[in-house]
């Protein structure tokens, strides 16, 4: 265990200050713990401490590759919600056992209304948890995971679904395992069937992705990507090419503890279709943000996010289209968050 002079942190409920080995060896510091019984759980938790990871450059699992440039993403996404008006409804039991999810939206242009409920029952102690959806599109979805039992690190799941009114039937095998360094998947989609594969690799603040498809049925590959990024405090870069043909990047910046901002590019071998944008998000206060984004379609969308209290949250936004200014065809759209 490596001491650094004048660095202290409470562990196990006591305050340790660790020195300079020219001050004292460790075994000396922690001498008055030897005969406490905490001496292998402090040394236990020591490594695992995160509040320790600049100083120890600890390893750090990488995310899925559908997560990769995610941060950037998110803020292209998150705070807008053009054309609808939409009530999210969260709730969990006091154990945190089971949690329902309701939403319902109404499409502005068509009127045309959906909804969904989403149920959820985690039994930690097994590592099991079981998650029932439905919609208004009468399509009933169950999926049963579970978790760091097989293995850890190692998550594999069942996902299914089924439609009463036509009688198709649908269903998924996941398998997903991380550790320091790695993070691979591996689903086989039994409609085909089709064998989904990723894995993402990370050392030092770089990220380095493949993501592949291969239909049995026909015996060729449907998709082949790949994607580098690096992350470094608050800059994360991304780029990434999909079957050779379309090639995308993606920079995120956190400016400071109230702005955020992002950069996206995109393009199409063989085509002039090149798509740009730019987004921020701005935090007013601890309970508003506003957000805007635009790209090289003249399309301004802005969006302002408002707590009224502890889980009530309000979202405002509208689409511009910046090129038909006068003409119409803007968007608008009302969300409400509520949490219990």
């Amino acid at each position: 265990m490596a001491a650094y002079f004048g660095h202290s942190r409470t562990t196990m409920g006591l305050q340790i200050r660790y020195y300079s080995d020219a001050y004292c060896s460790e075994m000396q510091c922690l001498r008055p713990l030897r005969h406490s019984g905490a001496l292998h759980k402090l040394l236990a938790a020591f490594y695992t401490d995160t509040s320790l990871d600049p100083i120890l450059g600890a390893m750090a699992v990488p995310p899925s590759y559908s997560d990769l440039g995610k941060t950037a993403k998110d803020i292209f996404s998150k705070g807008y919600g053009f054309g609808i008006v939409k009530l999210d409804l969260k709730t969990k039991s006091q154990s945190g056992v089971v949690e329902f999810n309701t939403s319902g939206s109404s499409n502005t242009d068509t009127g045309k209304a959906a909804g969904n409920l989403e149920t959820k029952y985690k039994m930690k102690e097994l590592g099991l948890s079981f998650n029932q959806k439905w919609n208004t599109d009468n399509t009933l979805a169950t999926e049963v995971t579970v978790e760091d039992q097989l293995a850890q690190g190692l998550k594999v799941a069942l996902d299914t679904s089924f439609v009463p009114n036509t009688g198709k039937k649908s269903g998924k095998l996941k398998t997903g395992y991380k550790r320091d360094f790695l993070n691979v998947g591996c689903d086989v989609d039994f409609e085909g069937p089709i064998i989904h594969a990723a894995a993402v690799v990370g050392y030092d603040g770089w990220l380095a992705g493949y993501q592949m498809a291969f239909d049995m049925a026909k015996s060729k590959l449907a998709q082949n990507n790949f994607a580098l990024g690096y992350k470094a405090g608050d800059f994360q870069l991304h780029t990434n090419v999909n079957d050779g043909t379309e090639f995308g990047g993606s920079i995120y910046q956190k400016v400071d503890d109230k702005l955020e901002t992002a950069v996206t590019l995109a393009w199409t071998a063989g085509s002039n279709n090149t798509r740009f944008g730019i987004a921020a998000k701005y935090a007013l206060d601890k309970d508003a943000s506003l957000s805007a984004k635009v790209n090289n379609a003249s399309l301004i969308g802005v969006g302002y996010t408002q707590t009224l209290r502890p889980g009530v949250k309000v979202t405002l936004s509208a689409l511009i289209d910046g090129k038909n200014f006068n003409t119409g065809g803007h968007k608008v759209g009302l969300g409400f968050e509520l949490e219990a």
